[in-house]
């Protein structure tokens, strides 16, 4: 006779995954976005904010393929270059885009308000912080030591041209999970603003929630969202949430100063023996 054995996790939550621009610091996610244009404007090229923020939180060179996948900003391209984009453009694109990059990522350092306290309630439920990113190294080597003098020190940094893959692979938070050694994945939670993110999350066996107001989805920064009237506010984040439950989230919220309700949540869930 045969039998199959399945193991349930009901411990505690042990780590979450934060991304970064749109999630932990830069409201909006304005610093990858704004480069992007002007990257293709220097080119000739006009695309629309949509078209640059159609990849966001994939690794940035496969971001750029995202944006020239899309029919408009393709049509763009031909129109202003004579032939259609190809892979030796992408990597020209990518060469030029990284200076530039780096240049401005000093100005969006600043911590989504809430951060600091969302932090302080982690770690002394004794959560440990990760995190993971669309950035490489050398524009994280710049990012993060700007978001540690705002007060933001995650425990460990995964960049994507430190692993095989970016997202959606799971790689870099099996990094997080060895780094931070915690296991099994499903006492972690991927937390992000982008549709990747949670992909990410799902496809490394992890718990995951999005962010529907402070991201890329949204795309507005805080003086623009304070701005909204509340039917406003109300649409943009109904259009947001659709699209990140879509993609599998667990639990969406308006930003990190709500995550430690959703965390709750998720460990309510854990502890009813339900499974990622």
């Amino acid at each position: 006779m045969d039998f199959i054995f399945q193991r349930t996790y009901r411990g505690p939550l042990k780590a979450v995954v934060l991304d970064w621009a749109g999630t932990a610091v830069d409201y909006g996610s304005f610093a990858p976005t704004a480069v992007f244009l002007r990257l293709f404007e220097s080119l000739g090229v006009t695309i629309s904010a949509a078209d640059a923020r159609s990849g966001m939180g994939l690794m940035k060179k496969d971001h750029l393929r995202t944006i020239l996948s899309r029919p408009a900003a393709a049509d763009a391209w031909k129109s202003a270059r004579g032939a259609s984009a190809t892979e030796a453009d992408i990597d020209n694109l990518f060469e030029h885009f990284v200076p530039m990059q780096l240049d401005v990522l000093k100005d969006y350092a600043e911590p989504i308000p809430g951060l600091q306290g969302t932090l302080k309630e982690l770690r002394q439920r004794g959560i440990k912080i990760g995190s993971t990113t669309g950035y490489i190294r050398s524009m994280m080597d710049i990012l993060a030591p700007e978001a540690a003098k705002r007060g933001y020190q995650p425990d460990c940094i995964v960049c994507p041209d430190e692993v095989p893959a970016g997202r959606p692979y799971p790689w870099m938070c099996y990094q997080n999970a060895m780094q931070l050694g915690v296991y099994p994945m499903a006492a972690m939670v991927k937390v992000g603003d982008t549709l990747t993110d949670i992909e990410e999350g799902l496809n490394a066996g992890m718990w995951t929630i999005g962010l529907s107001m402070t991201g890329n989805l949204a795309g507005l920064n805080e003086t623009d969202v304070k701005a909204l009237t509340i039917e406003q506010k109300n649409e943009v984040r109904k259009q947001a949430e659709k699209q990140l439950y879509q993609a599998g989230a667990h639990f969406v919220v308006d930003g990190i100063w709500d995550l430690t309700a959703a965390l709750d949540k998720v460990q309510a869930r854990l502890s009813q023996g339900w499974q990622v």
